[in-house]
């Protein structure tokens, strides 16, 4: 035995959108014993897995034009308007579960864009928040994951600017900056949820504390690869773990110090399975 001491980072975890649309679909499991979920309900394969032996089954846009008279979870990532106008067409029973900061987001970029001002979404392409941002506004708004994408010399003097919310926040501000400095005035809406934009800082003094970190997420998940990154930078002996099979033993010392902690689409059960397993080793 190798005498390991291993914590769980208590800041890390789900989300409470996460959390919120989970427990939805669970109630209704449970009761019903089948769901359709619009897309993957966290990008956690793990969490997938568990609710789909309890019923539930993840469908893409295409399959929900063909659905009819069916119950579908909207997931926390929210839809653009086009999903709400199929499910009344086909008499689906949507059960939205969309976080609230999200939809928030929406009304307010539905609101700017009423007003035809220019509007500009920091933000992951193709991801299915930014899809339903974009829907707000008749797919009108530019997208861009970075300002190399922007050719800055031909963009309107005035834009509204917004974010996903799950960017990083420090990235938004010299954004802001840059393009001010181009001259451009930017009416810059901070719509970044604190939850998640406050890992950085946590998990920064978490990685900090022990010899070896296990990051616990899904390929899939964007906050992931992002949080995993800054564990890395703050301790180069950082490994990512999609499930408890693939730690290794040897990448421990005796009486190692060991921290695990995740991602907002990482369950708990996920990371105590990691825990259990390390002290084993």
């Amino acid at each position: 035995m190798k005498n390991l001491t291993v914590d769980i980072d208590q800041n890390s975890g789900f989300c409470f959108g996460v959390v919120y649309a989970i427990e939805m679909a669970e109630e209704i499991l449970l009761e019903e014993g089948k769901l359709y979920c619009l897309g993957d309900i966290v990008h956690n394969d793990e969490e997938v897995h568990r609710l789909e032996k309890m019923g539930l089954q993840i469908i893409n846009h295409e399959t929900l034009k063909e659905l009819k008279n069916a119950k579908v979870l909207i997931r926390a990532h929210g839809e653009p308007p086009s999903t709400y106008k199929i499910a009344l067409e086909n008499q689906l029973d949507l059960i939205d579960a969309s976080c609230p900061v999200v939809l928030k987001l929406q009304n307010r970029i539905k609101n700017a864009y009423d007003k035809a001002e220019k509007i500009y979404i920091y933000g992951k392409h193709g991801h299915a928040e930014v899809m339903g941002l974009i829907g707000q506004t008749n797919k009108e708004a530019v997208v861009f994951q970075s300002l190399e994408e922007l050719d800055l010399n031909s963009l309107p003097s005035y834009i509204s600017l917004y974010s996903q919310t799950t960017k990083s926040t420090d990235n938004f501000y010299k954004i802001i900056d840059k393009l001010k400095e181009k001259g451009i005035e930017v009416n810059a809406n901070d719509t970044i949820c604190r939850q998640v934009s406050n890992r950085d800082k946590e998990l920064k003094k978490f990685a900090s504390q022990y010899e070896k970190i296990i990051f616990v997420s899904g390929t899939k998940s964007s906050n992931g690869k992002v949080l995993y990154n800054i564990c890395k930078q703050q301790n180069e002996n950082t490994y990512f773990v999609s499930n408890k099979e693939q730690v290794q033993e040897e990448w421990f010392d005796p009486k190692d110090r060991v921290g695990v902690c995740g991602a907002t689409s990482t369950p708990m059960w996920l990371m105590e399975e990691v825990q259990k397993r390390i002290l084993t080793f």
